[in-house]
């Protein structure tokens, strides 16, 4: 009859950070607890299944590498979307603030040093980090690669240009969206870091619908996807780390 009490003082004692157990780290690794200090802090986690990092087994290609993060089945409002490669020189991918009329799914193609584990964590309204967890394998090399964007004459001229295109689906539509830019990340051949660090969609009455902060770990001409419940024409600004900003519609 004593172990309950005793239990709960433990966890008491414990205080608010263990208030959701954790669990066992689906992927685990040496970096976890360095990233999740430094970005969650002390707030309250728990690995969570429902949160799914898709992304192939082996990259190929180490220096395009199609991720997605899908949060959809969380219950409540998803506020942010941390993601990251915990073995990458440059770990930060992206950080995602999904509006209401914006689902919590993202696709983006990134780049990959060496194998590693992918991390996305997904704050909703209660407070509490779901993280997601993935492993890829790969010969390495993804982000100190020579650049094969800056190779292809003409580079400039098409810095900025935006391809993309809206699907329907049954409840929402999914926009895929190509930019042109080589996404420097400062690592190879005294090239400085020259990468789009925020873009933002609008809806037709300039309403903000999602921002979204990218790091040079995103892949060169890098390719975005988004779930949107509007089905109306939507905008999509960009901006540089050099100032240079560049505006898109989606119909």
């Amino acid at each position: 009859m004593r172990r309950v009490p005793l239990l709960l003082a433990a966890l008491l004692l414990a205080g608010p950070a263990c208030a959701i157990q954790p669990g066992a780290d689906p992927v685990p690794s040496v970096m976890w607890e360095f990233y999740r200090k430094q970005w969650l802090q002390d707030e309250p986690y728990v690995f969570d299944e429902r949160v799914r990092v898709i992304a192939p087994p082996f990259a190929e290609d180490a220096r395009q590498v199609p991720l997605q993060v899908d949060a959809r089945a969380l219950p409540g409002k998803v506020q942010r979307i941390l993601v990251w490669a915990e073995l990458n020189p440059i770990p930060r991918v992206v950080d995602f603030h999904p509006g209401p009329q914006v689902l919590p799914w993202l696709a983006v193609r990134i780049r990959i040093e060496q194998a590693t584990p992918l991390r996305a964590a997904v704050l909703t309204d209660d407070g509490t980090w779901h993280i997601g967890s993935s492993l890829i394998d790969a010969a390495g090399g993804g982000c100190t690669a020579p650049s094969v964007v800056r190779s292809q004459p003409g580079w400039e001229e098409r810095l900025g240009q935006v391809l993309g295109a809206r699907y329907p689906r049954e409840a929402f539509s999914r926009v895929r969206l190509d930019v042109s830019h080589p996404m420097d990340n400062g690592l190879t051949g005294g090239i400085p870091e020259f990468f789009i660090e925020h873009a933002e969609l609008f809806d037709a009455q300039g309403q903000s619908l999602a921002t979204l902060e990218l790091f040079p770990a995103v892949s060169e001409n890098p390719s975005l996807g988004f779930d949107l419940l509007n089905q109306g024409a939507t905008r999509l600004v960009l901006r540089d780390n050099n100032g240079n900003q560049f505006d898109a519609a989606i119909e």
